[in-house]
């Protein structure tokens, strides 16, 4: 969607939660591992019993610390945990765990690219808290249940400025921010199984006007349906305020089956969670060796990485930011880079043909059947002239269609080999390529007359039955030097 629809415009602020990468639960010793049967992985903590206590897990607080890292925020050297206080079925002790005032986490920024323009978002805060349970209904049966295997599950809730514009943004903001925590190593980015959970705060306004009511729509576990949902409720946004009607603050569900949003219940504010500081839990402190020894153990970031591939490589930003969509395609492409000393041409590939492929199929750049020194291989043989670009996609397609070399043919033998068996070198007899161009320039004297004239446009019709003459194995290159020189 663009900025303004049907006059309006769309602010969108996101609030994500990450369920951390550790073993154990937030608070107790408790499994996290996912998928087992309900009720089997909670403890006397999880399920409230009295007398239990809550211990932090430190491996939770050094996750939170790296993600402060990774966008550049300001990681607190001490911040407070408050119980927020609701009641729900799957929440036994009858408050959450979370932080408020003052967390772990302050600003920060996560920039990305939509199509070639540069956006960055700015982020309030991103605070740990503890996950609830799941409330389980046997529509078949006709009961329900509670399994508290959840319940305790360690979560980094990341919360954005309303900086976002559209639902593009929003979903170029939410990948790139699923990229930041995956790549880090901090959650596995799993939306199916709610490790990666995104709820989208929506308003309209017309331009220049205060900020709307926002409705939030909770719990988007894809990027299709985050899409459509926030797409749909623009929508119903503004017919609703065209139509007279005031907009109410509210939580609000997708359905993926009707491509519809459905209120769910009246928007609480933070003062209906009646916060206060937790009294079993002390301040978290965090000393600034801490915070450097993480950032001395951390893998090169996305970001910084790319500006090394700009750098290292003279990569436009553009190249450098895609290419550093993934671990895996980074590790490609630098591959692929070092082996054929031609970056440029590895990025065009990379993003365009091998990317394509991918799509295509549905697959990672780790399942590539075309291996980095395979592509490395074929370019080198763009750049010695050996093929042309044409005959270069025509080896890609049997590289990629036929898998690997049964024989164990290196790499560029490999190449070789397809590029023999199909007759693809390039014509690179200076002798013979003169005679078949003196054969065109004798059978269109029209042609030549027009250049001769000033009409550059009429080499083209030159080039054709040049390189039809020579199936296809002239260079194109040669050909326009030869032709000038012919001509001149």
């Amino acid at each position: 969607m663009s900025k303004l629809v049907q006059g309006y415009e769309v602010v969108i602020g996101f609030e994500t939660h990450a369920q951390l990468s550790t073993s154990s639960k937030i608070f107790s010793r408790a499994s996290v591992a996912f998928g087992a049967e309900p009720n089997t992985q909670a403890c006397a903590l999880d399920m409230a019993l009295p007398g239990t206590l809550p211990v932090m897990n430190k491996g939770a607080v050094e996750r939170a610390i790296q993600f402060g890292l990774a966008v550049n925020a300001h990681v607190a050297q001490q911040s407070i945990f408050a119980r927020k206080n609701y009641f729900y079925p799957d929440l036994p002790k009858g408050y959450q765990i979370s932080q408020f005032e003052i967390p772990v986490v302050q600003g920060g920024e996560v920039s990305f690219y939509l199509g070639d323009e540069k956006k960055t978002v700015r982020l309030v805060r991103a605070h740990l808290e503890e996950d609830a349970g799941k409330s389980l209904h046997e529509d078949f049966i006709g009961q329900s249940g509670i399994d508290l295997n959840r319940a305790g599950t360690p979560l980094l809730e990341i919360v954005t400025e309303p900086d976002i514009r559209s639902s593009e943004e929003a979903v170029a903001y939410a990948k790139e921010l699923h990229k930041i925590v995956t790549w880090i190593g901090i959650c596995d980015g799993n939306m199916q199984e709610g490790s990666f959970r995104c709820d989208a705060n929506v308003s309209v306004r017309k331009p220049g006007a205060p900020l709307g009511t926002r409705r939030e729509i909770k719990n988007l576990n894809s990027f299709k349906f985050m899409q459509q949902a926030i797409d749909y409720e623009v929508r119903w946004q503004i017919e609703e305020i065209e139509d007279g009607r005031a907009i109410q603050q509210a939580t609000v569900l997708f359905d993926p089956d009707t491509g519809e949003t459905r209120a769910l219940r009246t928007k609480e504010d933070s003062a209906d969670y009646r916060y206060f500081p937790d009294p079993d839990l002390p301040p978290l402190s965090i000393g600034r060796d801490w915070v450097e020894r993480v950032k001395g153990e951390m893998t090169e970031l996305p970001r910084v990485m790319a500006e090394r591939f700009v750098r290292d490589y003279a990569l436009p930003e553009y190249d450098a930011t895609t290419l550093t969509q993934s671990k895996a395609m980074a590790a490609y492409f630098e591959a692929a880079a070092k082996a054929c000393d031609q970056p440029k041409l590895a990025s065009n590939w990379i993003m365009g043909e091998v990317s394509r492929r991918l799509n295509a199929g549905e697959i990672g750049i780790e399942q590539a059947p075309v291996s980095a020194a395979q592509l490395a291989a074929l370019i080198g043989r763009i750049s010695d002239n050996t093929i042309s670009n044409n005959a270069a996609r025509q080896v890609f397609e049997v590289l990629w269609t036929e898998g690997a070399d049964t024989e164990g043919a290196a790499d560029a033998a490999r190449v070789d080999a397809i590029i023999e068996a199909k007759g693809l070198k390039q014509m690179n007899d200076t002798g013979e390529l003169e005679k078949i161009i003196d054969e065109v320039l004798a059978a269109n004297p029209r042609n030549v007359e027009e250049f001769k004239a000033g009409n550059a446009k009429a080499l083209n019709g030159l080039v054709g039955p040049i390189m039809k003459a020579s199936k296809g194995k002239a260079n194109p290159a040669q050909v326009n030097e030869l032709l000038k020189k012919k001509l001149a």
